[in-house]
């Protein structure tokens, strides 16, 4: 295959090196400045991807575009038209995720029982409206392009925190940007996302379920990074994906699209309540899948573009449960000061990754420099370790095992991924139906 990445991060890094890896011929283009060094000696990095697009149509079937954000759904379809093969998303796609109001209406319209989301155009309103109606609240910019600090979860029981959060965005807020942004509810229970691949018709089988833990230290404390790390599990989706995913399928399909689409779900004693739409290739979730993905990527690229359609449209999946940990380095998860404090660190691995372990480590933000894997990139997302296990604890005692290998200075990752899970937020999806008795 011929496969073109298109991305401001090279946020696919690991799994554009485990298709050359398999022989396949990958060029990726990377948008943003400062990420240009990522895999720099790893991968092909282009100056201009459009430029590229007639060496993947003369691939023919074997040529793919991948689109790794939900910020160019516009060009996706424009390239499906013109007969390009063209994972990622759409203009739709884009919309879902970046317009959050649109996005709590189309669930709200196939039936899925959303929280209640009040969408404003300026943070007065907001303002004015948390005052009428004292409670908890989570805010989020609607748009592309905001980070996952930006979100602000509320702890207050009048909503005074969030107040305070708004009119500190407000005075801070770029002149001439349009204000939208969205309130939520704040529902307590067990956050759960449901992913699945989206071949253009239909969703491919099995969907996924995971648990993030989204905050950067233990126990849930400081910034939400987007990801920390994650549990995986492609069994005993059915019942969670039947109430979300499954309903939007038409949806999707009149929208042209065609990638992987993940929403992210509050499950309590009442019921599955959907929050977001995440519609491109996650990350760190894609690498985390990976090695529960027994039929390879190329499998899943030919899937989803509709070329190999897969029988009955499922593909074979490990039993048991994925555990991912993302490594870091300061200053992660702000770019401040990343060149002087982190870029160029040295990746040592020692004692030497066996075989085995080689396919639960997916590089990130990395690069070879004189024949030394080092440190690279904007943030210090240096790299995601994942372990497998027929249980949750097992995933985790493999999964840092292997880290314990990893020596960079000043390493920082956390230490608690999946206890939650251990601890109780299974218990409560037995309980509550979600989840089958052990």
């Amino acid at each position: 295959m011929r496969v073109l990445g298109v991305g401001e991060n090279l946020d696919l890094g690991s799994l554009y090196l485990r298709l050359l890896a398999d022989g396949h011929q990958v060029k990726v283009a990377v948008s943003d400045e400062a990420s240009r060094d990522t895999m720099r000696g790893m991968v092909t990095v282009v100056a201009d991807w459009r430029g590229e697009i007639d060496w993947v149509r003369a691939a023919g079937r074997d040529g793919f575009v991948v689109f790794e954000s939900a910020s160019q759904g516009g060009l996706q379809d424009e390239l499906r038209r013109d007969g390009v093969q063209v994972l990622g998303g759409s203009a739709l796609g884009d919309r879902l995720e970046g317009d959050r109001a649109f996005g709590q209406e189309v669930m709200r319209a196939a039936g899925m029982r959303v929280a209640p989301t009040y969408a404003f155009t300026s943070f007065a309103d907001a303002m004015a409206f948390v005052r009428r109606r004292p409670a908890r609240y989570v805010y989020k910019p609607s748009g592309a392009g905001f980070a996952s600090v930006r979100t602000y979860v509320g702890e207050v029981d009048d909503g005074a925190d969030v107040l305070a959060y708004l009119d500190l965005q407000h005075r801070r807020w770029p002149h001439g940007e349009p204000e939208r942004l969205v309130l939520m509810d704040r529902l307590a229970g067990v956050e759960v996302g449901v992913g699945a691949f989206f071949d253009g018709r239909r969703f491919l089988q099995p969907a996924c379920l995971d648990w993030e833990h989204k905050r950067f230290f233990p126990g849930d404390l400081g910034e939400l990074t987007g990801e920390m790390g994650t549990v995986v599990t492609y069994r005993h989706s059915d019942k969670l994906f039947a109430e979300t995913l499954g309903r939007v399928a038409g949806v999707l399909a009149e929208g042209t699209y065609r990638g992987y689409v993940n929403i992210n779900t509050i499950v309590d004693e009442a019921g599955v309540h959907p929050l977001e739409f995440t519609c491109r290739f996650g990350y760190p979730g894609f690498a985390i899948l990976e090695p529960l993905q027994l039929c390879g990527w190329e499998a899943l690229f030919r899937a989803v573009a509709g070329d190999a359609p897969l029988p009955d449209g499922r593909f074979e999946t490990a039993p048991g449960f994925c555990v991912g940990v993302v490594l870091t380095v300061p200053p992660f998860p702000y770019p401040t000061d990343y060149a002087r404090l982190s870029k160029g660190l040295p990746i040592l691995f020692q004692p030497p990754l066996e075989a085995g372990d080689q396919a639960h480590v997916h590089y990130g933000e990395v690069a070879l420099e004189h024949g030394q894997l080092v440190t690279a990139g904007a943030v210090g997302y240096t790299m995601v370790v994942t372990g497998c296990g027929a249980t949750v604890p097992d995933a985790r005692a493999a999964a840092y095992r292997r880290i314990a290998k990893v020596h960079i200075p000043n390493l920082r990752y956390r230490l608690d991924i999946g206890e939650r899970f251990v601890s109780g937020d299974e218990a409560r999806l037995i309980e509550w139906g979600w989840l089958p008795h052990n």
